[in-house]
């Protein structure tokens, strides 16, 4: 005859509460967590208008600066071999230039973002290539060179966006309204015309 090993209340009891008493602890890790990526999400658009603004005009700035004096910066490209140097010297001013101010705000963003990474990585190619080469045996050359903020600022823009403080947010929010609006209006015209409408109408 078998018996049946019946587990007192008392045990059962104090498992429940053991199991409860461990669930308050992982709760509060996921709600803190759950904060912490909410306040992270409301940050991000902050953060990248604040990037755009400080590295990008100090980029106009180096634009204008190319620009005023095309002269010398040919005259610098030439001494580096680079082809075309007057022609590649009003194309690095102007895309500097006309680049930062489009990236500063929020226009193209993304599609601008391209050339000047082009240029940043010319930049480094042709006036900083000791610290292309030596970026893993001296990367602190590589992160010291001048191209490097405007460059990592650059990859930032075309990798996650301008963010929500941007005319590229302002275009997306009013075409997604109008095509929110598309089916309701044609919803609205290929609806069947009721004896009273039909009445109203002239």
């Amino acid at each position: 005859m078998h018996r049946r090993m019946i587990k007192p209340a008392s045990f059962i009891g104090v498992r429940v509460r053991s199991i409860s008493t461990m669930k308050i602890p992982v709760d509060l890790f996921r709600r803190g967590y759950e904060l912490l990526v909410s306040g992270a999400n409301l940050l991000q658009s902050p953060f990248l208008l604040l990037l755009r603004i400080y590295f990008f005009w100090q980029l106009f700035q180096t634009g204008q600066g190319k620009l005023a004096h095309i002269e010398k910066i040919s005259d610098y490209f030439a001494s580096l071999g680079i082809p075309w140097p007057t022609f590649n010297a009003y194309m690095a001013g102007a895309t500097e230039t006309f680049g930062s101010l489009l990236l500063i705000i929020g226009l193209a963003s993304r599609l601008t973002a391209v050339p000047i990474t082009v240029v940043m990585a010319v930049a480094y190619l042709t006036a900083d290539l000791e610290a292309v080469t030596g970026i893993f045996s001296d990367p602190d050359k590589f992160v010291k060179a001048d191209p490097f903020p405007f460059l990592i600022s650059a990859l930032i823009v075309l990798v996650f966006g301008p963010g929500k403080f941007s005319i590229d947010a302002l275009i997306k929010w009013r075409l997604d309204a109008s095509r929110r609006d598309l089916p309701e209006r044609s919803g609205r015209s290929g609806a069947p015309v009721t004896p009273t409408e039909a009445k109203a109408q002239p």
